[in-house]
């Protein structure tokens, strides 16, 4: 399975950011899908996912700002990020669980089995 994210970059305080993460190699129809984020010297943290049957959650910091979508026909996983604060520089990953659904799947990091490599976001002022 191979996870490739895109779309990082650099955007201004209270902006915008789509971020994309296409899998290969694998179809994520049935399975959840997350996105989570690490910066320097922290552990890597939930921001958003998304369940087989298109629920989600969102971790209460992005709740509101961020929304997570999914493209089974694109095999592409979205995270479009609104209202950008000093919260969002970081390294997002795309991530790929094994399991369907995931109760509050933000939280729970060990059920996701596969990762991508990662793409920068940076907020300027």
């Amino acid at each position: 399975v191979y996870l490739v994210e895109s779309g990082g970059g650099s955007a201004q305080a209270g902006g915008s950011v789509r971020l994309s993460c296409t899998a290969s190699g694998y179809t994520i129809t049935n399975y959840c899908m997350g996105w989570f984020r690490q910066t320097p010297g922290k552990e890597r943290e939930g921001v958003a996912t998304i369940n087989f049957d298109h629920s989600t959650d969102y971790a209460d910091s992005v709740a509101g700002r961020f929304t997570i979508s999914r493209d089974n026909d694109k095999n592409t996983l979205y995270l479009q990020m609104n209202s950008l604060g000093p919260e969002a520089p970081a390294m997002y990953y795309c991530a790929l669980s094994r399991f369907p659904y995931i109760i509050g799947g933000w939280q729970a990091r060990q059920k996701f089995h596969n990762w991508g490599q990662g793409t920068w976001v940076t907020v300027s002022s």
